[in-house]
């Protein structure tokens, strides 16, 4: 993988035999011609190494770090029946990657739901981002659960769609103080009146 300021680039995606850019291609993607059988050499010399180390170390329990609570936020500002996007942020694990699900309701939800590389952080750990697109339900309630080997079991993080509706305390209010202060205009000019017809 190939990165620049925190951001992905290009990576070898060895389940499809192929490198992936990570940018949009009307940015000028930087060329990684030859760059996917590198990469397929290297991971094969480090297997090798590998085994090198495990029969040195005599099989070692690998070492895992657990992810922090995952973090879910929307792309847009939320607007119902309005389509969005659900971001479910997970970061701090080790080793890559994480297994992330959704939940809408309490229903396991695949359709619309996608998940990047490992993006590596500079002390070791990873990054995933996994993604929902979604429709806004008011009262709907959605769940990211993450699942790692370093977690005793799913850590799971819940959103709930809960968008104010504008009430008509404010309306009500205006309409009052408006009322009592014509009222009070009224008032004051029948008293000025009476007053001078009284001198």
């Amino acid at each position: 993988m190939f990165g620049l300021d925190g951001e992905e680039l290009w990576y070898a995606d060895f389940s499809k035999g192929v490198g992936v850019y990570g940018t949009p291609p009307f940015i000028d993607p930087v060329g990684f011609e030859g760059f996917y059988s590198a990469a397929v050499t290297d991971q094969q010399t480090c297997k090798f190494n590998m085994d090198i180390v495990r029969k040195a170390l005599k099989d070692m329990p690998p070492e895992t770090v657990a992810p922090t609570s995952p973090v879910i936020y929307t792309k847009e500002e939320v607007q119902l029946s309005q389509q969005n996007t659900l971001i479910c942020f997970v970061t701090g694990f080790y080793p890559a990657p994480v297994n992330v699900s959704w939940t809408r309701n309490g229903e396991h939800v695949t359709q619309g739901t996608s998940i990047n590389v490992p993006y590596p952080n500079k002390e070791g750990t990873f990054t995933q981002i996994s993604r929902l697109a979604f429709v806004p339900q008011q009262g709907d309630i959605y769940s990211c659960r993450v699942q790692h080997p370093a977690l005793s079991g799913l850590d799971t993080r819940m959103w709930t769609v809960e968008v104010q509706q504008p009430g008509v305390g404010p309306a009500v209010f205006c309409g009052l103080g408006l009322t009592l202060g014509l009222l009070g205009v009224a008032a004051g000019t029948f008293f000025l009146i009476k007053g001078n017809e009284c001198r």
